[in-house]
């Protein structure tokens, strides 16, 4: 049981860690948006900053972490310590010099990245996109290099320093918009400064530890070391499958640039609700369990294998479900009392409404997906989630043109949650065929707790949320914070009360967790 208990201790460090992330990430949202406002400036900024971090998403945090740390386990559980600290010298140096080459192209090139990613950019915009690209470029350098250390710090089950790194990214562009740009000419120049300096930090932060369990890398260029052949063999399909879910996000923008005027914003901030559990809950889990499933495959423990994706799944559905009711019921209130201010009107919250219920559907298959593709990259098979992550591209490019039209972004966003029910759907038969994950008894009895205690919390919800029009958009933001605050408290308690009325105890989830 102590495992267990090491698994639920560090899903809820990494989930704690990833919350302030997420809150810190909307204060500086806001910041930026009181001083630097949705003009040409910030435009020019958006897509200097864009560009770094999509590549941050397909490289460091995509492709390379989900071919590198099942090597990495692999190394850990048969190989000695010196092979181990050479096997990530060698990666370190390699990546390096792999990163330094394209950090140095992209700040050559930068003027051909800002006509690849804003078309429309001329004139003064260009030029100011082009200088802040030459700034933000060299964060990719560094915030790939932290992501190779999170991923060894991971491994080694320091979970807490690689969640908390991000909290640097916010910080910094909050003090460099407060303090340093008031004394540059040009002010949005801050915000770029913050970004390069917060790339030092979060590297900074994270070698210490490294340090202190001896596995601080000596960086040693090896192209032809196996396991470094190995992490690129890897990467290759990963970084496919990586680019088809950004795809995914490009298609939608292009739908949603067909309709009506706000329809990419209504988009943006329903989705920007949804990432928060997604952030929280499923990518802690998941990020939690890589290396545990990693281990397990090298050990050959099939049973501890398929007992760590069973706790997952449980974890996933006790906390998914009821996020996903939460959202598809309360939408209304929740986007009222967020985000209705300034331009932000009565029409924007209900459009808004309307497609994050709809993304509401897709919060459990989301999670479910960071979990079971887990238990693929774990295997070292990235092939069959990219296969499958590629059918549900098809599916949401067809479901897209079918559901535009008659539910406007809605349907955009309806598509998107039905292709993550393929997606997961899939993943899980796919596991269950070749008897890599076999469901342990009591499944019926938990499935049937879980469906009365969330038809509690939706008929609730749905009784205490009265009338959007004239209990939320009406009223002053003061009234609508209390409103929903204690709404949401009360929907907490009596979901977690009804389950314990049922018969539900913790030992039903950490049981599965015996000997693990």
């Amino acid at each position: 049981m102590n495992k267990g208990k090491n698994l639920f201790h560090s899903t809820a460090t990494v989930s704690s860690m990833t919350l302030l992330s997420r809150i810190a990430g909307f204060l500086r949202d806001m910041v930026t948006a009181q001083i630097f406002g949705a003009g040409a400036a910030f435009d020019a900024f958006s897509v200097a900053f864009r560009i770094p971090n999509l590549m941050r998403r397909l490289f460091a945090e995509g492709s390379f972490s989900q071919a590198f740390v099942p090597v990495l386990a692999e190394y850990q559980q048969q190989n000695s310590g010196d092979q181990l600290r050479g096997f990530i010298s060698a990666i370190t140096g390699t990546l390096g010099v792999v990163l330094a080459v394209v950090t140095l192209l992209g700040i050559l090139a930068a003027p051909l990245f800002v006509h690849l990613f804003a078309p429309g950019f001329t004139g003064g915009r260009f030029e100011l996109a082009t200088s802040l690209l030459r700034i933000t470029f060299p964060y990719l350098f560094l915030v790939s290099l932290t992501a190779l250390s999170g991923a060894i710090l991971n491994t080694f089950s320091r979970f807490w320093v690689p969640a908390f790194t991000p909290i640097w990214l916010n910080l910094c562009m909050i003090a460099a918009a407060i303090w340093l740009g008031p004394h540059l000419q040009v002010p949005i120049m801050a915000l770029a400064i913050g970004v390069f300096v917060a790339g030092v930090l979060q590297l900074g932060f994270q070698l210490p530890f490294l340090r202190r369990m001896n596995l601080l890398p000596s960086p040693r260029i090896r192209f032809r070391d196996p396991g470094v052949r190995r992490v690129l063999k890897l990467m290759v399909p990963a970084l496919f499958g990586v680019s088809v879910s950004q795809l995914n996000l490009l298609l939608d923008t292009l739908f949603a640039s067909i309709l009506m005027v706000g329809s990419v914003s209504w988009l943006y901030y329903s989705d920007r609700l949804m990432e928060f559990p997604l952030g929280v809950i499923g990518v802690a889990i998941s990020t939690v369990i890589l290396p545990h499933l990693s281990r397990h495959h090298v050990d050959r423990s099939t049973q501890n294998f398929s007992l760590v994706i069973d706790w997952a799944l449980r974890c996933i559905l006790l906390a998914g479900i009821p996020a996903g009711v939460i959202f598809a019921v309360s939408a209304g209130p929740l986007i009222s009392t967020l985000f209705q201010h300034g331009h932000f009107d009565g029409f924007a919250v209900t459009m808004t409404q309307k497609s994050l219920t709809m993304f509401a559907i897709g919060i459990t298959p989301f999670m479910a997906v960071k979990v079971l593709a887990a238990g693929f990259y774990a295997r070292q098979n990235i092939r069959t989630p990219v296969r499958i992550g590629i059918l549900a591209m098809v599916s949401n490019m067809v479901l897209n043109a079918i559901l535009v039209w008659p539910l406007k972004h809605a349907g955009i966003a309806l598509a998107t949650s039905l292709s993550a029910v393929l997606n997961a759907g899939l993943l899980f038969w796919f596991l269950k065929k070749n008897a890599h994950y076999l469901p342990r008894p009591g499944w019926g009895y938990f499935s049937l707790r879980l469906l009365l205690a969330n038809g509690v919390l939706g008929v609730f919800l749905w009784l205490s949320g009265g009338s959007l029009a004239d209990d939320w958009i009406a009223a002053d933001v003061f009234t609508r914070i209390e409103h929903l605050a204690v709404m949401l408290v009360s929907a907490g308690l009596l979901y977690l009360g009804t389950l314990w009325l049922t018969g539900m105890r913790p030992r039903h989830v950490m049981v599965v967790l015996e000997g693990v």
